[in-house]
């Protein structure tokens, strides 16, 4: 039996501030062992030069776009559990003993309940909706743990999508599977929403999700996002 209890899967681009951060934090908020792999979709910053450095974890690279960074750690994973994190979130303390113990239940693929770092009224109110289950109120930055064979039943991320990448494979496994909330909160940095401004961001990505939800394709979805958010 495999050792590794996780495959933590975190695309990388651009992230040379948080990278120390997030793998300190891993290894602090951890009870098992897992194996963690970073995909790096084109840095130009020292990101690169820093994961070449670290010990204890796998390191790839591979070309732009969190879709297909995290199919391709996903296919190197040896793991039979997944487990998607962003590199601007930190998992709550024994985030892999919670997501083992929901699995032993029975449960095929969920996430966590959000919390936003520093946090703003608006953002309050976002983190407050990510404890209902519903796919309306699902993203990425709850992250995302699926057992691996489902993951493939499902043939991973859709790479056609830039963004939205998490929300449209949150759709398929809601359709097919069960989902579950895991209550204690990861917390993910509320930069973006600071640097566009909260409420502007918010508004952007209410559009985005529905567009979507409307049936838009996904390069009229990367071009709207590409357009508003810097």
């Amino acid at each position: 039996m495999n050792k590794n209890f996780l495959s933590i899967i975190i695309p990388v681009l651009n992230e040379e501030n948080q990278l120390n951060i997030l793998l300190q934090s891993i290894r602090e908020q951890s009870c098992l062992e897992n194996e963690i792999i970073f995909v790096d979709g084109g840095s130009t910053d020292n990101s690169i030069e820093w994961l070449k450095q670290q010990k204890e974890i796998k390191f790839i690279q591979t070309s732009k776009g969190k879709a297909h960074q995290q199919n391709k750690g996903a296919k190197i994973a040896t793991s039979e559990f997944l487990y998607f994190l962003h590199a601007d979130s930190k998992p709550p303390k024994g985030f892999d003993q919670l997501i083992m113990n929901t699995i032993k239940k029975g449960e095929k693929a969920g996430c966590f309940r959000l919390k936003f770092s520093p946090n703003h009224w608006a953002l309050n109110l976002a983190a407050y909706a990510s404890r209902f289950n519903n796919k309306f109120c699902r993203g990425g930055d709850q992250s995302l743990f699926i057992q691996k064979k489902y993951f493939l039943e499902l043939n991973g991320f859709n790479e056609e999508y830039i963004v939205c990448e998490d929300g449209e494979l949150i759709d398929r496994i809601y359709k097919k599977y069960s989902f579950c909330i895991i209550p204690q909160q990861i917390t993910t940095s509320s930069r973006r929403f600071i640097k566009n401004g909260v409420l502007k961001l918010q508004f952007h990505f209410m559009i985005i999700h529905l567009m979507r939800a409307l049936g838009f394709k996904p390069g009229i979805l990367e071009k709207y996002y590409s357009h508003f958010v810097k």
